[in-house]
C-alpha cells in the first residue's frame, strides 16, 4: 500500500513549503499571502527510503460555509479523510494562535495517525512556539525548517513509526513513480500505442479565461466535486494535475488558473499562477481551451488560442455555458463565421459546445481531444509529401524574389507533435503568404484540421559546386 499524507493547518504555516521539499520540485506556489493554496494538490513524495503521495491542503480558517474560504475548508476536510497520515503544522515563531488550538481539537479526533510539525523552528526564535506546542495535545513536536530542509531526519523518524502502525510500504515503491516528466524533445521516438495507459496518460490541460468554467468542467468528468469552483473568478490559482479515465482510456487533466490580458495582471500572486498555468500548457499534449459562449472570441481568448498554436499543442475548442444559450442554431453559425474570420492559423479546428454544469457534449468533447491528438501524431510518408509538391509547384509555382525563380526541391516531414516539415529549396527566401499557402495545402490534402504545422525551408546544395571551385583553383 501506498501510503497518503496530508498537510494540514492554518494559513501561511509552511504548507505548501513543505509539500515542495518533500515533493523536490517547486510545484505548489509559495507567496507571504495568506490563504495561497485553494485545492487540494498531490504529489510523489520522498525522504530516505520512504515514498508516499502527499497532498498539500488549504490553510484551516473558521468561515461561513457557503463562502470561497469555507469552501476551501471542505476540501481540507475531503484531504484528511482521504489520508493515512495527517501532518499538523503550526508557525513555532508565531507560537500557539487560538486558531492553532481550535484546528488541533478537530485533528485529536481523526482516527488515524497525526504528526505535531513545528515550522520555522530554526534559532532561537522559534524555541517558544515549540515548549507552547505540547499544549495541543498531540504528541512531541517535530521541529523543522520546511525552507531550510531541517529537521527532516526526525520527520523521517515519525513518519516510518506511523507507516509501521498502518501497515504501509516504506520501501521504493514502482507505484509511487507515476508523476513522469517527459522530455518534449524526445516525445517523437515514444510508441504512441503507449498513450492512454497507467503508465503514460493523456496530458490535457484546461485553459482560459477567469469564470470560463474549467474546474467545473473537470468536476463533471470525474463527477466529484475535487476542485473548488463558484460565482468569484479567479479561484483557481495552482496548476492542479488530476488522474481520470474515460473509455479505458487514461488521462491526466490539468486545471489552469484564468489568464487575464497581461495588462490587467499586476499582483505577483497572479503573476504566478499565471506562470504555472503556462507551465501546464507547454508540456500538455492536447489543450482545450474553455470559451464561455455567450461572449465567445474575445481578445482574450485569441491570444489564448494564438499561445497554444504557437507552443504547437494539439488544439480543442469548448464553447461552454451552452444550456444559457436560447437561440443555439443562429449561434452557432455566427461561431462559426468568427471562427473562419479569427482562426486562420488553425483552420478546421474541432469546436464542441458543452455545458459543465449539465454534462451536455463531454463525450463529444473527450472524442474531439483523442481526434486532435491522433492528428497530432501523424507521420506522412516522404513519396506523398513529394507528389503533392510537384502539384502545388505545378499549379502555383513560388513568385520570384529579387528576379529570380525560388526552385522547390525536396519535401519531407522531421518531426510530429506537431507536424514539422522541411521543404529543401534553391533559396529559403519564400513570402509568408506562400508560406501559408502550403501550410493550409498540407493541412487540407493530408488532413490535419485545426493542427500545429510547422515548416522550415532550408537551402539544398548545389551539387555541382565543388566542380566550379576545382575550375577555379585549377
Amino acid at each position: 500500500m501506498n501510503a497518503t499524507v496530508a498537510i494540514i493547518g492554518r494559513p501561511n504555516v509552511g504548507k505548501s513549503t513543505l509539500f515542495n521539499r518533500l515533493v523536490g520540485k517547486r510545484l505548489a506556489l509559495v507567496d507571504d499571502t495568506p490563504g495561497v493554496t485553494r485545492d487540494r494538490r498531490p504529489g510523489e513524495a520522498r525522504l530516505g527510503d520512504l515514498r508516499f503521495t502527499i497532498v498539500d491542503t488549504a490553510g484551516l480558517e473558521d468561515a461561513d460555509k457557503a463562502s470561497l474560504e469555507g469552501r476551501m475548508h471542505r476540501q481540507t476536510e475531503e484531504a484528511i479523510q482521504d489520508a493515512d497520515v495527517v501532518l499538523f503544522l503550526i508557525d513555532a515563531r508565531a507560537g500557539v494562535t487560538p486558531l492553532d488550538a481550535h484546528f488541533a481539537e478537530v485533528a485529536r479526533r481523526i482516527a488515524r495517525p497525526v504528526i505535531l510539525l513545528t515550522n520555522k523552528a530554526e534559532g532561537r526564535a522559534g524555541e517558544g512556539g515549540i515548549y507552547e506546542s505540547y499544549s495541543l495535545g498531540l504528541g512531541d513536536p517535530v521541529p523543522i525548517s520546511a525552507e531550510h530542509g531541517e529537521g527532516l531526519s526526525d520527520l523521517y523518524d515519525a513518519l516510518r513509526e506511523a507507516f509501521e502502525k498502518i501497515g504501509a510500504d516504506e520501501g521504493p515503491s514502482d507505484e509511487a513513480e507515476t508523476n513522469i516528466v517527459i522530455d518534449p524533445d524526445a516525445e517523437d521516438e515514444e510508441d504512441d500505442t503507449l498513450t492512454g495507459t497507467v503508465e503514460r496518460p493523456l496530458r490535457i490541460a484546461i485553459a482560459g479565461r477567469p469564470n470560463a468554467g474549467k474546474s467545473t468542467l473537470i468536476n463533471k468528468f470525474l463527477s466529484e466535486d475535487r476542485l473548488l469552483t463558484g460565482p468569484e473568478a479567479g479561484i483557481t490559482r495552482d496548476s492542479i494535475s488530476v488522474d481520470w479515465e474515460w473509455r479505458e482510456r487514461h488521462v491526466k487533466l490539468f486545471d489552469t488558473a484564468g489568464m487575464r490580458r497581461k495588462a490587467r495582471v499586476q499582483e505577483k500572486l497572479e503573476k504566478l499562477s499565471v506562470a504555472d498555468a503556462l507551465r501546464a500548457i507547454k508540456f500538455a499534449e492536447v489543450v482545450v481551451v474553455t470559451l464561455d459562449a455567450n461572449i465567445p472570441f474575445e481578445k482574450q481568448d485569441l491570444q489564448i488560442i494564438d499561445l497554444v498554436v504557437r507552443e504547437g499543442r494539439g488544439l480543442v475548442i469548448a464553447f461552454n455555458k451552452w444550456d444559457t444559450i436560447e437561440d443555439r442554431n443562429e449561434v452557432w453559425s455566427e461561431i462559426k463565421y468568427q471562427a473562419e474570420r479569427y482562426l486562420n492559423q488553425v483552420r478546421g479546428v474541432a469546436m464542441v459546445p458543452i455545458s459543465a454544469t449539465t454534462g451536455y457534449g463531454l463525450d463529444k468533447l473527450m472524442e474531439a481531444v483523442f481526434d486532435a491528438y491522433k492528428m497530432w501524431n501523424t507521420r506522412i510518408s516522404t513519396a506523398r509529401l513529394n507528389r503533392w509538391l510537384e502539384g502545388v509547384v505545378s499549379h502555383h509555382p513560388p513568385p520570384a524574389v529579387a528576379g529570380r525563380r525560388i526552385k522547390l526541391r525536396y519535401l519531407t516531414q522531421a518531426k510530429t507533435r506537431p507536424p514539422h516539415f522541411v521543404v529543401f529549396c534553391s533559396r529559403p527566401e519564400l513570402p509568408d503568404a506562400y508560406q501559408r499557402y502550403m501550410i493550409n495545402g498540407i493541412r487540407e490534402s493530408f488532413k490535419l484540421p485545426g493542427t500545429p504545422i510547422r515548416l522550415s525551408f532550408r537551402k539544398g546544395e548545389n551539387p555541382y559546386a565543388s566542380r566550379a571551385k576545382k575550375r577555379r583553383i585549377q
